[in-house]
């Protein structure tokens, strides 16, 4: 098991790793046990609350949020195949066009993940609050969980607007629905009355856990898209979040960008919060190499059983990238080669990924490039061993991004565009640092595309830079109401208290 390995992440382990029962089908369900027939000791009051974040593990998966949110945006698209494949009954092309049916399977599936997170916390908190068991950090975990909470709700009000909301685990009646201002201060409120109790430094013991620095990045994130929220300008606020990050001197930019993604990228010092990813307990959960490769590619990484060959990256998409930017290799595009750095030929032809895609409803099988991000190991098989490589949530160069991007809301950004840390961002990609002739609304949200691309931040960033109407390969223009996503058919009818966004 990768993460036991090193002991001092032995505690992240039994959290988020250990309970194989969160992925299994006969899931012992802890809430049907009195609570002082089950926590005898701190260490079970721990386990109960690594519930919580293994909600979090369904997140990269191919029916999730990040997949509802990236097939939306630019970056990522689903074309139908030329053997009638991917079509998936036009759900993918409901999500590319913004014309998401209200029944669509992604979409509802996404909601369900965020939900099934926000109970969970719910659950989690109370059943710690009501354990009878003391232990020093027993208000911290509490904390973390809050936060955690705070989180999913963050997720939810920025993908879906007005939504049902509660904190109160003993409620019976349905949740009503409560607006996006309410929701925003709820949160920014959670994070505040919470914030202190976390710990100071990550440490290895709370890897992948809520720490302070995730929380000041979450706060700054909420406060940089709170002008397209709640109608508020908190630029300098963001910048103020960001700064308690900063202040923390624990992360640090990498020196090589691909360190994030390794598949042991828990020594990166710039990830600031992951979802730890391992090949048996998280199986079924990370597997991007099936999702977006074609069968050809096992040459060039010894995969086993076949490819899905569904998610490319979006045709016009590479062109955002420079031939010397280095983050342009996350994308597998011309002739690909096999393990020995041989050119792969296949029924006397050249393997090559085409960035381009002649026909939308039916893309041939090497169009489109390909997502190589994350770095996969040796002798993947779906459902077999799955990827080790924790997702990144949060990274510091988001941290350094966000200032950046409030600071130039403020007409202020000659305040940090000198700044050593900032300027590593470019010069590790090959680049010359970014300056103030860079910073146009176009020129600042492709530089965010190229550094944070199929890492859920693109319909966010699009929608906070006024892009997210406009029209792009196969998309035609969309209304104002396409920045929010309809909420599911069936929680509509199974809740009388809400009613369907927009509102």
């Amino acid at each position: 098991m990768k993460k036991i390995i090193y002991t001092s992440l032995m505690l992240a382990c039994v959290l988020l790793l250990g309970l194989a029962s969160c992925t299994d089908l006969e899931e012992k369900v802890y809430s049907d046990i009195p609570l002082n027939n089950f926590f005898h000791t701190e260490k079970d009051v721990l386990m109960n609350a690594g519930r919580a974040y293994t909600k979090l593990q369904r997140y990269p998966e191919e029916f999730s949020l990040w997949s509802l949110d990236e097939l939306a945006s630019d970056e990522m698209v689903a074309p139908g195949r030329d053997d009638g494949f991917v079509w998936d009954n036009g759900r993918w092309n409901e999500i590319q066009k913004h014309q998401v049916s209200p029944t669509n399977k992604i979409l509802t599936l996404a909601w369900g993940n965020v939900f099934e997170g926000v109970s969970a916390c719910n659950e989690v908190i109370y059943e710690t609050e009501q354990s009878p068991i003391t232990f020093p950090e027993k208000e911290r975990v509490i904390s973390e969980i809050k936060i955690l909470r705070a989180y999913y709700y963050y997720w939810a009000m920025d993908n879906w607007g007005n939504i049902p909301y509660t904190i109160d685990y003993t409620e019976k009646s349905l949740p009503v629905q409560k607006d996006r201002k309410f929701v925003f201060a709820s949160i920014e409120n959670e994070i505040l009355s919470n914030i202190d109790k976390l710990q100071d430094k990550p440490t290895p013991a709370y890897y992948g856990r809520v720490t302070k620095g995730m929380a000041y990045t979450l706060l700054s994130k909420l406060y940089l898209n709170a002008q397209e929220w709640i109608g508020e300008d908190k630029f300098q606020l963001a910048v103020d979040a960001c700064d308690k990050v900063i202040a923390l001197n624990s992360f640090r930019i990498e020196d090589d960008y691909f360190a994030n993604f390794r598949v042991h990228n828990e020594g990166s010092a710039e990830n600031i919060f992951v979802i730890p990813m391992q090949s048996i307990f998280t199986k079924d959960r990370f597997y991007w190499y099936t999702l977006t490769l074609n069968d050809a590619s096992r040459a060039t990484f010894n995969f086993k059983g076949g490819m899905w060959d569904e998610f490319i990256l979006e045709p016009g998409f590479l062109d955002k990238y420079s031939d010397t930017d280095l983050r342009k290799k996350s994308f597998l595009f011309g002739q690909q080669k096999d393990k020995n750095g041989n050119d792969i030929i296949i029924d006397g032809d050249p393997f090559i990924y085409t960035p381009t895609v002649d026909n939308y409803m039916a893309r041939k099988k090497w169009e489109g490039a390909r997502c190589c991000k994350y770095e996969y190991q040796d002798g993947l098989e779906y459902y077999v061993t799955d990827m080790e490589n924790d997702h990144v949530l949060f990274r510091y160069a988001d941290v350094l991004y966000t200032k950046l991007e409030a600071l130039w809301h403020l007409n202020r950004a000659g305040e940090m565009i000198g700044d050593a840390d900032l300027q590593k961002i470019r010069i590790r990609a090959g680049l010359s640092p970014l300056t103030l002739a860079d910073l146009t609304a176009d020129g600042f949200l492709d530089e965010l595309g190229r550094e944070f691309a199929w890492e859920g931040h693109r319909r966010q960033d699009m929608i906070r830079f006024g892009s997210w109407g406009k029209s792009w390969w196969n998309k035609p223009p969309s209304g104002a109401a396409a920045k929010l996503f309809p909420i599911p058919q069936s929680v509509l009818n199974s809740n009388q208290n809400l009613i369907q966004n927009p509102l």
